[in-house]
Formats: C-alpha cells, sequence, structure tokens
C-alpha cells in the first residue's frame, strides 16, 4: 500500500493589476518577477493558476524564473466567492453589512463560486500520496486565498471574509499525515521591497 507524504502549499496573490483589471501594472509585473526569484531554490513540482488575465500573467513571469516547471491553468484557481454564509452564521452586529457587499458581487461569481471552492479543497489540500513531499503553488486571488486559510485553522466556513492578502505576497500551507493543518506563514512581503508592498490591501490595514 503506498504511504502518504506532507503537501507544502505556496499561495500568491496575482500582482498589481490595471483599473479594468485586464493585466498587470509595471508594478505588478515587478511584484511577480521578485516572487519568482524568492521562489527559484524552492522545489516546486507545478504552477497551479486561475484563468483570468491578471492570474496567468503573474504565473509565467513567475515561472520564467524557475527551472522546467510546468504551468497549470485551474478554474478552482479563479477568483470567486467560495461560501455564501446564510444570516444565521454570522455574527448578528454585522450580520447585514456582510450579506449586503456579498449581494454586491455579480450572480456568476455567487453562483459558481461554492462548488468551485470545493473542488479547490479537493484539488489543493491534504497530505499527497507516496513517500516524496510535494511543493505546488496556486497563483490566485484573494478569497481563495482566504478560503484556504480558513479551512487550514479550521475555522467558521464564513470566515474567509475579512482576510486580506497583498499583492505577490506569498503564504505556505503544510498538510502533513496524522496532524492538524500548520499555516508556516501568511502574507510574507520579504521579497518585495518597501515601495511595492500593501497593494490590494485596505489601506486601513496596512502596517
Amino acid at each position: 500500500m503506498p504511504g502518504t507524504a506532507p503537501r507544502y502549499l505556496y499561495l500568491a496573490r496575482h500582482g498589481e493589476a490595471s483599473p479594468d483589471e485586464s493585466r498587470l501594472t509595471d508594478t505588478g509585473r515587478r511584484q511577480a518577477e521578485l516572487l519568482g526569484e524568492r521562489l527559484r531554490r524552492s522545489p516546486l513540482s507545478v504552477v497551479h493558476h486561475g484563468p483570468l488575465p491578471r492570474a496567468e500573467q503573474t504565473a509565467r513571469l513567475i515561472g520564467d524564473r524557475l527551472d522546467g516547471v510546468p504551468l497549470h491553468r485551474s478554474e478552482a484557481a479563479g477568483d470567486y466567492l467560495p461560501h455564501l454564509p446564510a444570516r444565521e452564521e454570522l455574527p448578528p452586529e454585522f450580520a447585514d453589512a456582510m450579506l449586503n457587499r456579498l449581494a454586491g458581487f455579480p450572480a456568476e461569481e455567487r453562483e459558481k463560486g461554492p462548488a468551485l471552492a470545493q473542488e479547490a479543497l479537493a484539488r489543493f489540500t491534504g497530505p499527497v500520496s507516496g513517500d516524496q513531499p510535494r511543493h505546488e503553488l496556486v497563483v490566485t486571488h484573494n478569497f481563495l486565498i482566504a478560503w484556504l486559510v480558513r479551512d487550514a485553522m479550521d475555522a467558521p466556513a464564513w470566515r474567509w471574509m475579512g482576510l486580506n492578502h497583498g499583492n505577490a505576497a506569498l503564504t505556505v500551507i503544510r498538510y502533513a499525515p496524522d496532524r492538524a493543518a500548520s499555516v508556516l506563514f501568511y502574507n510574507d512581503m520579504a521579497h518585495l521591497p518597501p515601495e511595492l508592498r500593501w497593494t490590494g490591501f485596505p489601506p486601513e490595514l496596512t502596517a
């Protein structure tokens, strides 16, 4: 019987995008390049990325700095609402504000999101078959990173809301056999110079 080995899941939000989100800005391209430099010596086996241009462009710029690591487009790594909470799931003091905000998103993101979120959990999380650890990168969007971190911490499903991730910041989760998932680090920007940090992050929360 084959054994199981740890999975190291690297999560990166795409670089800064243009106002219409059709491409990366010059800042976004540089962020992606620097993240690729940081990951050059990581033992990555694959780079998954969402289908939207800002995620695909980021993944390609990262991939240009890796040695033969394949890129794989995945709908599950896309931009969508991973969970739509019922009112009774939410703390009553801000339930209305949260539900009103979610109602403002496009219907496609709300309707397709929960199924894609479950697909992402099945595809990207948990230990792997075999006796060798696997290191995988997912270049994606803020909501999916929040969803996967929430799951790793075994937090309520609605708690993906309120977690934020900077452009081209890095999060790593370790899934080992017979133990709980570990968030090794979150929203790490050490590879970015100060002037390229905190883009895409709510201004009132920046450090």
